[in-house]
């Protein structure tokens, strides 16, 4: 393996915060320019920090995905048109988000998943991430996201942003994780959402595992529940490594996680690995 990247953070743009997810293929373009900036602002104020941008599809893909059940295998004619349709749909939400990048004058190179991994039953067993790490060192934007794959044994699936960063994580050991999304973080009585917690630990999660559920909209990929569980996963793999789940609706949250700001739902090893 490869040594670490210093100073990186991995942040995704949830497809709840750049998308209306109640309507299909719906960006929100206001949103994606102000967290572009928030971005852009944040990379300027600590010229040493490195970052690999994630975001998810929304209204976009997950549609779709739904439709043809294309996360839990590609078989049939059928199947194999829904999986070309879900990449188109995440391929073209992928271009406003760069778009919005360029924009803000931020140098971002989009990773597609489906052009570099194959998985096998849902995992990635081959992705050169050499372009990658290559990008880094070049101080440009990777920016990686939720996409459809070729599988191995169930023909093709479907990469979640998470998904992506549980495997690129161990390989670039980033320092920090952030999900940003709408909601103010992980929610105790979701969905009445009036009690927030605020530290989740491997030794804590078992308490909370019922009151946390899935997601209100459309979400093939597993919704909250799921999110908890792969950050709960990386952060006892990878050591000191801290995750944040956090909502970028408010002006400047983005760039204020970024420089170090603990906001939302923390996500740690807790004692027995700090």
């Amino acid at each position: 393996m490869k040594s670490a990247i210093s100073n990186l953070q991995f942040l995704k743009l949830g497809g709840s915060l750049i998308t209306d997810k109640t309507t299909t293929s719906t960006p929100r373009l206001d949103v994606l320019a102000r967290v572009a900036g928030e971005i852009a602002v944040g990379l300027a104020q600590n010229p040493d920090m490195k970052l690999v941008l994630g975001h998810g599809s929304g209204s976009f893909g997950h549609v779709a995905a739904k439709k043809f059940g294309t996360r839990q295998g590609v078989r049939t004619h059928e199947e194999w048109q829904g999986f070309a349709e879900v990449w188109y749909q995440a391929s073209a939400l992928n271009r406003l988000v760069v778009d919005a990048l360029h924009k803000a004058g931020l140098p971002a190179v989009s990773f597609p998943a489906s052009a570099a991994a194959t998985t096998e039953n849902g995992k990635v067993v081959i992705w050169n991430l050499e372009p990658l790490r290559a990008a880094l060192e070049a101080h440009l934007l990777p920016v990686v996201f939720g996409d459809v794959a070729f599988d191995t044994a169930i023909g093709g699936t479907i990469l979640s942003t998470e998904d992506v960063f549980q495997h690129l994580a161990p390989h670039l050991n980033p320092e920090r994780i952030l999900l940003a999304g709408i909601e103010s973080g992980v929610w105790a009585d979701y969905p009445d959402c009036t009690q927030l917690i605020e530290e989740i630990t491997p030794a804590s999660a078992a308490q909370i595992s019922n009151s946390v559920s899935g997601s209100a909209a459309t979400d093939v990929t597993g919704g909250m529940a799921s999110k908890v569980e792969e950050m709960l996963a990386l952060v006892q793999q990878i050591n000191g490594l801290e995750v944040s789940i956090f909502s970028g609706k408010e002006p400047d949250a983005v760039r204020n996680a970024l420089l170090g700001d603990r906001i939302g739902t923390h996500i740690g090893a807790g004692e027995a690995n700090a």
